[in-house]
């Protein structure tokens, strides 16, 4: 069994048990999370979609930790004029395990 959710502008494929890494959210390590917006449900043979979403279905998960991920270096030059950037941008994300999906 697995659901397709959507949170933080992106969509993401779980299963119980998973970990995933999503966009920062406000709530503190071993907190509750209730994802709404679930836009797809497979059972077994026919998935249940949405349109856009399901009606009453969502998925449960817990608030593991909190990170940054690694850092992407950004740099910026423009040839035979002496101007060059770089910056650094580490983005930071919330792991959540997920522990029930209610169809």
């Amino acid at each position: 069994m697995y659901a397709i959710i959507e949170t933080g502008g992106k969509q993401y494929r779980v299963s119980v048990g998973d970990l995933i890494d999503v966009e920062k959210l406000a709530n503190e390590p071993g907190d509750s999370i209730e994802f709404g917006r679930v836009l797809l449900v497979n059972k077994g043979e026919q998935p249940e979609m949405g349109t856009p979403c399901i009606e009453g279905a969502k998925v449960i998960g817990r608030l593991i930790s909190q990170g940054k991920a690694r850092k992407v270096i950004i740099y910026r030059y423009k040839r035979r004029k002496n101007y060059r950037r770089k910056k650094g941008h580490r983005q930071p994300f919330s792991r959540v395990r997920i522990e029930q999906i209610v169809a």
